[in-house]
């Protein structure tokens, strides 16, 4: 069996809530070239049948064709526009609720992102997508992509896997894999390069819910919401909550949140000194402030009144940011981010917050994490343990995140006095992250980790001269879209 070059390899991640796809291997893996929300687009008129007062039922969808469906940038000015949509998200519940969806997502990305033609593909796809879907549904995916699409080649990679092999170095085959998405953090453990599935879970809480807190926490800023909502042009309390929305993103998206340690936010509001923002604003001492923490390194060498005065400045912890033309001033609370994750009760009453999935999941993610580790044996822990990898879109803005999950999982790890007496049990956990040596991604945070992951497996999968770990169309043809189960590259 003939290799593939590395030019034609097609790589696509799919996740709950994007897509994201490239073509081409390089010495140095490339960044995706393609990023789209997994979400389709219905006119309301081609949607049937519908109820006795005109209402769309729930198999509204059912009979609509490929071609009926909006995907990307149509998508978005369709909205935009105002333009009555059914808008569905087929891999949301980490399956695929409708198989034609897909077909538009995944068609979309290869023949009108990439360029690709189908009458003369001689791609090789590699596809990552959530772990646990079924053998039929891995059947129907492989005969998709041979059918629809005319793939020169296919393999499914579960994503978690491909998460855990952007990350690990060396013989590290055994971890814990933490995908923080949109709504959904997935839970995935894995022992000995194999996923543990009794252990995978997952928690209905995600990146939207953390935005939607920090919205909720801007609204104590009265520096903030003196700027946004005027006296003499206060907005309505919809455009209001759109904007601390939008501001809580701008805040994420420019670098300007750090994951704090278990304890640090309570210490941070007990601190003493100057807590009222607009104060300091209004006495014009903001830039000061600031450019104390700015200056922290020169006044390394300074003396001890000068070093102490510096840091009283620096723990008052602002910055300045630009926000739709204005300079708004932003404190501690900004780092409070990512304390739903942790602590789910803070989210009771937040605007914007809508309960989903099942609520007996709605664990603390480290209470998640620990039940996961815990469901696999005993002898087993202590290898996965050392391989605790957060991931998922918040990462690529925050740092630390796993430093911070690390320190609250802390009830399941011996303590000092126990350790000699025990050896078995976990003694301490090990976070993980993509290498720098990865040029492409140094700079990017961990966000990435599925497509590079994905990128990686594809080099090894498709110069397999013995093909074991993908099908091939003569495989294919041979064989059926069962052939799929049998040559996977989790087998790797």
């Amino acid at each position: 069996m003939s290799n593939f070059r590395d030019s034609t390899v097609v790589i696509i991640e799919t996740g709950r809530t994007h897509i994201r796809a490239g073509q081409g291997l390089h010495d140095l893996l490339r960044l995706p070239t393609v990023d789209l929300p997994a979400r389709v687009g219905l006119r309301r008129n081609l949607a049937a049948p519908t109820g006795e007062n005109g209402a769309s039922t729930s198999n509204a969808t059912s009979s609509a064709k490929v071609t009926d469906y909006l995907v990307g940038t149509q998508l978005d000015e369709a909205l935009a526009a105002g333009q009555d949509l059914i808008v569905s998200w087929p891999f949301a519940e980490g399956d695929v609720s409708d198989y034609t969806q897909a077909e538009a997502l995944w068609k979309h990305v290869l023949f009108h992102e990439l360029k690709l033609r189908r009458a003369q593909m001689e791609s090789p796809i590699m596809l990552s997508f959530p772990a646990g879907i079924s053998r039929n549904a891995s059947e129907r995916i492989c005969q998709i992509f041979f059918e629809r699409f005319n793939a020169a080649g296919f393999a499914i990679l579960e994503r978690p896997m491909s998460q855990f092999y952007a990350a690990i170095s060396g013989m590290q085959l055994s971890g814990v894999v933490v995908d923080v998405d949109e709504e959904y953090t997935d839970v995935t453990p894995i022992y000995d390069g194999f996923i543990l599935h009794p252990g995978r879970t997952h928690v209905p809480i995600g990146l939207r819910d953390c935005l939607a807190y920090l919205a909720h926490l801007f609204r104590t800023n009265t520096s903030v919401m003196a700027a946004l909502s005027p006296a003499d042009n206060s907005p309505s309390p919809e455009a209001l909550q759109e904007t601390l929305l939008e501001l809580a993103k701008h805040t994420w998206q420019s670098g300007l949140i750090k994951a704090l340690a278990e304890g640090e936010a309570a210490r941070d509001l007990e601190d003493e000194g100057v807590t009222d923002i607009a104060a300091i604003v209004v006495a014009g001492k903001e830039r000061a402030v600031i450019e104390s923490g700015m200056k922290r390194r020169q006044n390394a060498k300074a003396q001890p009144a000068e070093q102490a005065r510096a840091k009283e400045m620096e723990a008052l912890d602002l910055v300045t940011t630009s926000f739709r033309g204005m300079e708004l001033t932003l404190g501690k609370e900004r780092h409070r981010f990512c304390e739903p994750l942790f602590e789910p009760s803070l989210l009771d009453g937040v605007p914007g917050v809508l309960p989903r999935g099942d609520p007996d999941l709605r664990h603390p993610l480290q209470v998640a994490v620990g039940e996961a580790v815990a469901k696999a044996d005993v002898d087993q822990r202590a290898y996965i343990w050392q391989g605790l990898f957060v991931t998922g879109e918040i990462t690529s803005h925050i740092k630390g995140l796993g430093a911070a999950l690390s320190g609250r999982l802390a009830p399941y790890i011996l303590s000092a006095p126990d350790v000699q007496s025990n050896e078995v049990q976990p003694r301490h956990i090990k976070t993980l992250r993509v290498p720098d040596y990865f040029a492409e991604y140094r700079d990017k945070g961990d966000g990435l980790a599925a497509f590079l992951g994905t990128s990686i497996v594809a080099k090894l999968a498709f110069n397999d001269s013995a093909g074991k770990n993908y099908v091939s169309k003569a495989d294919y043809a041979s064989k059926g879209p069962r052939t799929i189960l049998g040559m996977s590259p989790a087998l790797l």
